[in-house]
């Protein structure tokens, strides 16, 4: 029974990438250039470069000494649809308090994106993850996926799956912002 369950989840997720050569120990990188250890709580969350639905480039670096709520999801998500109004609402709330939110939408197109953002009035910048780089960097393995950062660039907290709007409250509380 066990055995017919992991060839289940391998099935349904497939096996890991295993690189290769010399670098293979150090990680994975957004850009193909200096690896980048995993993210995990406590460690510095890292660095990418993503395209917005402007076309401009945005950088997590660029909101260090705010706290970033960086949400991996993706348009046909339904939990990703469940928890977005409650991001919405706590960004509207706390966007001039130093709170950040970065949406990265894995690998659809900008028009579906777009649309989206415009059906569920999200005002925060939404990053597209052409080719799936940076889901890899953090090492996403399911939708959504959110992660707390604070000012100092530091990982504070994952989520895994979708949150209540009384979780969402509760992870912002610890970082001063109460409704």
């Amino acid at each position: 029974m066990l055995i017919g369950l992991a060839l289940g989840v391998v099935v349904f997720f497939g096996l890991p990438a295993l690189p290769d050569g010399p670098s293979a120990s150090r990680g994975l990188s957004a850009s193909g250039g200096a690896s980048a250890p995993a993210p995990v709580v406590g460690a510095p969350a890292p660095d990418f470069t993503l395209k917005n639905l402007d076309n401009a480039d945005v950088s997590l670096t660029e909101y260090k000494g705010q706290v970033v709520l960086l949400n991996f999801w993706a348009t046909w998500c339904e939990p990703c649809r469940y928890e977005m109004p409650a991001i919405q609402r706590r960004y509207a709330d706390y966007k001039d308090k130093g709170f950040v939110v970065l949406a990265i939408d894995y690998d659809e197109p900008a028009t579906d994106v777009g649309a989206f953002t415009h059906a569920y009035s999200l005002t925060f910048p939404i990053l597209l993850d052409s080719g799936g780089k940076v889901d890899d960097l953090y090492r996403i393995i399911g939708y959504p996926t959110t992660f707390f950062i604070d000012k100092d660039g530091l990982i504070t907290r994952q989520h895994v799956g979708a949150m209540s709007e009384d979780q969402l409250d509760q992870y912002l509380a610890e970082f001063g912002f109460k409704p």
